[in-house]
């Protein structure tokens, strides 16, 4: 019997996942160009049973995300991998509808994106962009001109609190802040154990002095930091996002900051990544701007190869995974392995 293929694009990946994969002997790896409408990626994934997919949208060309029309394509894929604890390229429901298991790695970065937040955080209050920019520029200005702000004391409200937003939570008492949240999928015992006061959506944006976004994007949540949620902010508070671009609507938050009514925000993700350079958001000083780098880290990046890997290659032995997005589908996808085995 042929070896089973695994398959990738050839984006950059911790080589953990390529040594995992090549040590099982009854797997194969296939890594196809990256490339639009390349006809040896679309050959490739035609003739495997797995597929590890970046999660970043902005770096997968829309031919290889894992939607309809690709599954359709791909009659032998048992199962899919998403490389980070987002899914933006893989239509689970379609995934569901075809019996292809899907995957993602949540946890495997929450560490990193935690603590991205604080430094969006810490570099907003303390000015650490303007008073860089001084030193660096050679101007001589008066330490007065970049004073920053203390947080302790402050309110710190957390939209979702998985993996990476119970983190942000621990760690929050350690600067003297106190912690609401709001996460339907939780029940209010959960939520308090890890960390954080329950509230309903509005209460935490009367009340947060920082709101801070930890979930996913998907069609409850896109767009759903619109005018109007900006307006119920308490006047003055600060906005900071580690989750996804699209959940939050651009235009509305600089429109928050131009007013005054927000003091500022921490971006790291972007509904376009990344943003054109004349991007309003990117032209203030209240803004701390970075490249969706907060899972980016050495560690980050080796536990979500590592992460994929591991669940890819018990999929294919026949065992459940741990993260596993559409458990409904697992009865239909052990049929679906035991068949391409016969």
């Amino acid at each position: 019997m042929s070896a089973t293929q695994i398959a990738r694009l050839d984006l950059w990946i911790d080589p953990v996942f390529d040594r995992l994969v090549q040590a099982e002997p009854a797997l194969s790896l296939k890594v196809l160009p990256a490339l639009a409408g390349d006809a040896r990626t679309a050959a490739g994934l035609a003739e495997a049973q797995a597929y590890h997919v970046s999660a970043a949208k902005d770096e997968v060309p829309r031919d290889w995300w894992v939607d309809a029309e690709l599954l359709a394509a791909c009659p032998q894929l048992l199962c899919v991998s998403s490389g980070g604890a987002g899914y933006d390229t893989v239509d689970v429901a379609a995934c569901t509808e075809a019996g292809v298991a899907v995957v993602n790695q949540a946890g495997a970065n929450a560490a990193s994106v935690a603590e991205m937040t604080y430094a969006l955080l810490l570099s907003l209050v303390k000015r650490l962009d303007a008073s860089g920019a001084a030193l660096r520029g050679g101007q001589s200005v008066s330490r007065e001109a970049l004073m920053g702000r203390e947080i302790e004391g402050r309110v710190l409200g957390l939209v979702g609190i998985g993996e990476i937003g119970q983190r942000v939570a621990r760690i929050a008492p350690a600067f003297g802040l106190q912690v609401l949240a709001c996460d339907p999928l939780l029940s209010d015992a959960e939520i308090r154990e890890r960390g954080a006061e329950p509230v309903d959506f509005d209460s935490l944006l009367a009340r947060a002095d920082i709101v801070s976004l930890h979930c996913p994007l998907n069609a409850e949540t896109r767009g759903s930091f619109d005018t109007q949620a900006f307006a119920r902010m308490k006047p003055g508070a600060l906005f900071l996002s580690t989750a996804r671009g699209g959940i939050h609507d651009e235009a509305a938050l600089l429109a928050a900051l131009e007013s005054g009514h927000l003091h500022g925000a921490g971006l790291d993700v972007w509904t376009v990544e990344p943003p054109p350079a004349d991007h309003g958001l990117l032209a203030r000083a209240d803004v701390v701007a970075t490249y969706h780098t907060g899972g980016v880290t050495h560690e980050g990046r080796r536990k979500v190869a590592e992460g994929s890997a591991r669940q890819l290659i018990a999929m294919l032995r026949g065992e459940r995974p741990a993260r596993l997005l559409n458990p409904q589908v697992w009865p239909r996808y052990l049929e679906r392995l035991r068949a391409a085995r016969a």
